[in-house]
């Protein structure tokens, strides 16, 4: 059967694919379509998608699928993913905000507690209605940030 998305890699995407299989860097994705592109080019080995599938233990969809992307949004997109314009979820605290949970957590701990924990540190931010809800995973990364 022809093959109707062909993969034709130039020099220099060779040299990205194989440094980026060498170095093993940026996930386990972006080894696998390294590896997939590089024996589904024209110019070079031109492996089937079933050759390819069974070598690198995944479906022959996706070949054809990282095949597709390859031809419609190009080398560096397919490679590095899309990037996001905005974060999936808005976020929950601005400056303000964040400088009262940070103030929750500078205090001496209250009577019958010896340590402050997040969880308190967002009990306490509640309490205070610095925020209507927060867990004490956001209260982390906001102190994190901080330090």
């Amino acid at each position: 059967m022809q093959k109707k998305y062909i993969v034709r890699l130039t020099l220099e995407e060779c040299d990205h694919l194989h440094t980026v299989i060498k170095n093993s860097k940026g996930g386990s994705q972006k080894v696998r379509r390294a590896q997939i592109l590089l024996k589904a080019d024209a110019d070079g080995p031109c492996w089937t998608d079933r050759q390819i599938s069974e070598a690198f233990c995944c479906r022959t969809k996706t070949v054809e699928n990282i095949r597709l992307q390859f031809v419609l949004n190009g080398f560096r997109q397919l490679i590095d993913g899309k990037k996001r314009k905005d974060s999936p979820a808005p976020k929950l605290s601005d400056g303000e905000r964040e400088a009262g949970i940070i103030a929750t957590r500078l205090g001496h701990p209250p009577p019958g507690y010896a340590n402050r924990t997040l969880r308190l540190s967002a009990h306490q931010a509640v309490e205070l209605e610095l925020v209507s809800s927060i867990s004490h995973e956001t209260v982390r990364q906001t102190l994190k940030k901080m330090a």
